[in-house]
């Protein structure tokens, strides 16, 4: 067989060798981190609960959720085994290396704009008449296509409802 008919496989062979040596080398990596819990270290599971670990067992890792309350979890459950500061600071919210209280955050966009006036104004949603110069009868809709401000708006409907309803027009079909 030529080399070149061949490359394609080797190519593939090589790629899917080297997704599932990476997909083993995480595998391995959880495996030694669940390996490192300790009774008292504070864990994240995979469903985002944080816990502190009480006791640990073949497959299983009892966990204190809150004070006074134990879950059982299998240890794959287990997403990150945390550092005592990061947990500390997780539970126990902001760092001090922050000031919370100098920020400031607005109760709604209008404190974003710029011009204070702009929040006191209203937006006009009213239809303005047309301008004095300008043909009323012209003044199309343009979704429906009827005459929105027609003098003589009455009589065309009067025409429509003149002509019969079940009179078949061009290019209608049988139903």
């Amino acid at each position: 067989m030529n080399i070149v008919t061949l490359l394609p496989f080797i190519v593939l062979i090589g790629a899917m060798f080297l997704m599932t040596r990476s997909a083993k080398k995480k595998q391995q990596q959880a495996a030694n981190m669940r390996d490192s819990m300790q009774p008292g270290t504070g864990v994240r599971t995979i469903g985002g609960m944080y816990a502190t670990v009480k006791e640990i067992r073949d497959d299983t890792v009892l966990l204190e959720v809150a004070p006074g309350v134990h879950a059982l979890y299998a240890k794959n459950a287990i997403g990150a085994v945390l550092e005592a500061e990061e947990f500390d600071r997780i539970l126990n919210g902001q760092p001090e290396d922050l000031d919370v209280e100098s920020t400031v955050i607005p109760d709604d966009a209008s404190s974003l704009t710029a011009d204070e006036d702009a929040a006191d104004r209203k937006a006009d949603l009213t239809k303005e008449a047309p301008e004095a110069g300008t043909d009323a009868t012209d003044t199309k809709d343009a979704e429906t296509g009827a005459a929105s401000l027609r003098k003589d708006a009455p009589e065309a409907d009067a025409e429509k409802d003149a002509e019969p309803k079940d009179v078949k027009r061009d290019g209608d079909t049988d139903k």
